[in-house]
């Protein structure tokens, strides 16, 4: 039961993350998303369905639940201010995940403390904020596909867009880097998180 909450969970949170990028883009003057039906909450637009379905199974029954979602497009030539525009996009995703995580942490803040116990309400609440903290956290790192190499990628001069392109080529390879030999390092601010947001530990 708890592996199939933890699957919904990191689904929806995802697929909150895409569409935060895609609303993004949109209000800052590329409508791609919007054109292809992606500005929705509906999962059926956003389900990959080796990363949505068959990755989150088979990494949950391994003891953590990972996967991902169509990621929604966009086209830096539209936007307003390419570069500026690229960097808020990349930022929105992990923002979402960040602003779920204050939201239901609040709650278990507030709750916790005026009724001093972990109802099964408050522990859904709880892999909510976990795992979009893990998300925002995951994202950020400087790596090629994730948001935190578009935040800094997004400053690079034009000369050295081949160099961009290079690094994105070889994005998977980055991926398991960071799950396999980065996450050691980057996980032990996720407790951390949790307790500066929820007033509880993990």
């Amino acid at each position: 039961m708890i592996t199939v909450i933890s699957i919904v969970i990191l689904i929806f949170s995802i697929i909150i993350h895409e569409v935060s990028h895609g609303f993004m883009a949109d209000w800052l003057g590329d409508p791609t998303a919007r054109l292809q039906g992606r500005l929705t909450l509906n999962p059926i637009k956003h389900i990959d369905p080796v990363g949505s379905i068959i990755v989150p199974l088979i990494t949950s029954m391994a003891g953590f639940t990972f996967g991902w979602a169509k990621p929604v497009e966009f086209n830096p030539y539209n936007l307003r201010n390419r570069r500026q525009g690229e960097f808020l996009i990349a930022m929105a995703g992990p923002l979402s995940n960040l602003l779920i995580a204050l939201i239901f942490g609040t709650i278990i803040r507030f709750t916790v403390a005026s009724a001093s116990v972990m109802t099964p309400f408050l522990e859904v609440c709880s892999y909510i904020v976990i795992i979009n903290i893990v998300l925002a956290i995951f994202n950020l790192v400087p790596l090629p596909p994730l948001d935190g190499s578009k935040l800094l990628l997004a400053w690079l001069p034009n000369q050295y867009g081949q160099f961009r392109t290079m690094l994105e080529r070889y994005a998977p390879i980055f991926v398991i880097i960071v799950i396999f030999f980065l996450w050691d390092f980057v996980s032990p601010v996720i407790p951390w998180v949790f307790r500066l947001i929820t007033g509880v530990s993990v």
